[in-house]
């Protein structure tokens, strides 16, 4: 029976028909925030989402909400309760570490890290992962409203980078909330409604490609100057400025170019490369140059990115700087 069919079956007379889901992190996709991967739709040994594309990887089980960097997570991002329910479990303590550093085995039976479980109607449950530690406001037992802060966004567990992993169960069996009777792998594209509220579902527009970070920046960079955050922008007196950019779901083809213009019109850095050889979870490109002896001409510096897929402009952004 399909999942949406089996919840209106199973829900109270007063419950909506099929139960909707509202954004469970408190921040703006496409602006302070990305949907980093997808639930896996493909039952054997490789990864597809629901839109057939490769936005996930093998047996991944939830939605990743990925936040910028470490700045953003220090400063705090809310976990919200994606719908009215009653907390069932909940685990803290874990540290907020990533698991590049201390290795899958330190976090093995934890790799949820901080986190609890939400029991909705009809048997949906929603698992909220990767929290930090300390942050978990509610004690089992408790019963949530839509919305309601839960914690706060960490590294906890089996994670790289701060994000909120969401899981949704019907029952034991995982269900994808873009498309809960859609069948596994190949063929099944988007298929039927989601269970997204009207605002979540508008959010949520499937991508296949994203800006994470962009910025200029007057020394070296790398992706875990990137992850840190707080980069410092170029100042007048900056001995080079430097272009950067962090793009997440690349695929193998896709050209990337990165170009700064100076004040004149003139291309002052560019760069890019050769075709992606296969598909990158995250790629960091950067150009810059470093200042003359007449210094940084005054006016507005403006960088420009364009990831070229199949010929067309698949993604593009474009920030700039004064001086």
């Amino acid at each position: 029976m399909p999942i949406l069919l089996m919840l209106a079956l199973l829900a109270p007379a007063d419950a909506p028909a099929n139960p909707v889901l509202a954004q469970p992190i408190a921040c703006v996709i496409g602006k302070d925030c990305e949907i980093q991967n997808y639930v896996d739709r493909d039952p054997g040994p490789g990864a597809v989402d629901y839109r057939c594309g490769s936005r996930t990887y093998d047996a991944h089980t939830g939605v990743d909400f990925r936040i910028r960097d470490m700045a953003a997570q220090r400063a705090g991002v809310a976990v919200l309760a994606a719908a009215d329910g009653k907390v069932l479990r909940v685990r803290d303590g874990v540290a907020d570490v990533s698991v590049k550093q201390t290795g899958p085995g330190a976090v093995k039976g934890q790799e949820c890290g901080n986190g609890l479980v939400v029991e909705h109607v009809s048997g949906l449950s929603t698992q909220y992962c990767h929290m930090a530690k300390g942050s978990i406001m509610v004690k089992p037992g408790a019963m949530v409203k839509t919305g309601d802060k839960l914690g706060l966004v960490g590294l906890s567990g089996n994670t790289e980078y701060p994000h909120l992993h969401l899981t949704v169960r019907h029952g034991a069996t995982v269900v994808d909330p873009f498309a809960p009777d859609a069948g596994a792998g190949a063929g099944h594209c988007g298929a039927g409604p989601d269970l997204w509220r009207s605002d979540a579902h508008a959010a949520f527009a499937y991508r296949a490609g994203a800006v994470l970070n962009a910025g200029f920046a007057a020394g070296p960079i790398d992706m875990a100057t990137v992850e840190a955050g707080d980069i410092p922008s170029p100042n007048a007196s900056a001995s080079a400025l430097i272009a950067y950019v962090r793009a997440i779901g690349l695929k193998a083809g896709d050209q990337q170019s990165l170009t700064i213009t100076a004040p004149d019109g003139k291309i002052l850095a560019q760069g890019g490369g050769d075709p992606l050889p296969r598909d990158q979870a995250q790629r960091l490109l950067y150009v810059g140059k470093p200042r003359s002896a007449l210094g940084w001409p005054k006016g507005r510096y403006v960088a420009t990115y364009r990831v070229l897929r199949a010929g067309k402009v698949a993604l593009e952004r474009r920030w700039d700087l004064g001086l």
